[in-house]
């Protein structure tokens, strides 16, 4: 892939900001002059919007075995990747996601427990050559998060009903993700304020483009 754009993605445990944090990234890439394309995963497509109803919220999607889940994340993830990313990097846009393939190697390598090598060989098919330039990592310890899941008003999906041990499992998955990709992984404190964040996120992506 000749890429002329710049890969943007936003990882992190539930509740941790990711959203607030995007819209107001692309607010400010929109004050330099820039449109960003913003997508999520699961979805961002039809196809991916459907995969991720069913990941998430479709009784059929209760009984899901890890291996099953980790394979429709991948489905979704590569027609996202070959029918709405590639093309607009290569169009030399700025594309921002709300997870990528991290969410994958943490979520079903991490705390479901598939053996990372399986992930790691699912995730390079899903994705092919198109990485992530920058991933900023917000990090939330789960009380927290589970406090501000709470005050959400809104029914849990099915993820975000696991265990506490889950999710710290992710958290923690997260963290040595970060340790072991300082160049491209910057770890952020969520608990922070949302103005704090968004101003060293835009400082960092300043230095991008």
């Amino acid at each position: 892939m000749s890429k002329k754009g710049l890969f943007i993605t936003f990882e992190g445990s539930e509740a941790c900001g990711k959203s607030t944090q995007i819209t107001l990234l692309a607010d400010n890439l929109r004050s330099l002059g820039f449109e960003p394309l913003l997508f999520r995963e699961p979805g961002g497509t039809a196809a991916g919007e459907a995969i991720r109803h069913l990941l998430q919220h479709a009784p059929e999607g209760e009984t899901l075995t890890p291996e099953a889940e980790l394979l429709l994340f991948a489905a979704s993830r590569a027609q996202l990747v070959r029918e709405k990313i590639r093309p607009a990097l290569e169009a030399g846009r700025v594309v921002i996601c709300d997870r990528f393939m991290d969410s994958t190697k943490v979520y079903q390598g991490v705390a479901r427990r598939i053996d990372a090598d399986y992930t790691a060989r699912i995730n390079a098919f899903a994705v092919g050559d198109c990485l992530p330039d920058i991933t900023f990592l917000l990090d939330l310890d789960h009380k927290t998060s589970l406090t501000r899941m709470r005050t959400a008003h809104r029914k849990p999906d099915r993820i975000e009903r696991e265990s506490s041990e889950f999710f710290e499992a992710v958290r923690q998955g997260y963290l040595i993700l970060a340790k072991q990709n300082p160049e491209r992984v910057i770890l952020l404190d969520a608990s922070r304020s949302i103005e704090e964040i968004a101003g060293g996120i835009f400082e960092k992506i300043k230095s991008k483009i």
